[in-house]
């Protein structure tokens, strides 16, 4: 545990100039979702609260056509950083496997329990109240407008998220919750969803 609290010390001086929704609070909140993962999973915790450490160490605005490379970079970055923590070739091989197969964009499941947990505590919390607040703040730091007027919902349309924030919940975060990959996760992700479905429904009252 030593070596994660320096580890620690050392991803949020990385994170410091992050933006409000990618921030070393995100990781924070992952790492807490993951811990509470690992107590019903027979795991490596140890490899799971790193990758959930070292998850998001590269990261570009939405916008940036860079931005579907940022856990392959990540996972790139982290294997430097755990050389110098003497994990072995093999923890290392797990955590920037688990690392580089967490992002929604890759559209993949991690082979790994390890990696599994990663994606699930990184989901959990693009969703729920903290999910809402961290996609209007990428809505907001992108310029975009919160609902399309003529359809805010997207009944007649497909969504655009590069346009219009509320997009983003019918793009993304109304899918999470049929894609975790644990029990505890999916558990969760329904108690989540439900608030986003509520807050959806009372926008829909105000506007």
């Amino acid at each position: 545990m030593k070596t994660l609290r320096r580890l620690r010390n050392e991803v949020e001086k990385m994170m410091a100039k992050n933006d409000p929704a990618h921030d070393f609070e995100h990781v924070k909140r992952v790492y807490s979702n993951a811990e509470h993962i690992c107590k019903t999973e027979k795991v490596d915790k140890k490899l799971v609260l790193t990758a959930s450490l070292l998850h998001d160490i590269i990261s570009f605005p939405k916008s940036d056509k860079r931005s579907k490379t940022a856990s392959t970079k990540s996972a790139i970055e982290a294997t430097k950083i755990l050389q110098k923590y003497h994990y072995t070739n093999s923890e290392i091989k797990i955590i920037s496997d688990a690392i580089e197969c967490h992002s929604f964009s890759k559209n993949k499941i991690p082979k790994t329990l390890e990696g599994k947990i990663v994606q699930d505590a990184d989901r959990l919390d693009a969703i729920g109240a903290i999910g809402i607040a961290r996609t209007f703040a990428v809505g907001g730091a992108e310029n975009r407008s919160f609902y399309n007027k003529s359809d805010p919902f997207c009944l007649a349309r497909k969504p655009n998220d590069q346009k219009w924030t509320v997009d983003h919940f019918y793009k993304k975060l109304l899918l999470l919750e049929s894609k975790m990959n644990t029990k505890s996760a999916k558990i969760e992700a329904k108690r989540r969803t439900k608030i986003i479905k509520k807050f959806l429904s009372d926008l829909k009252k105000e506007i």
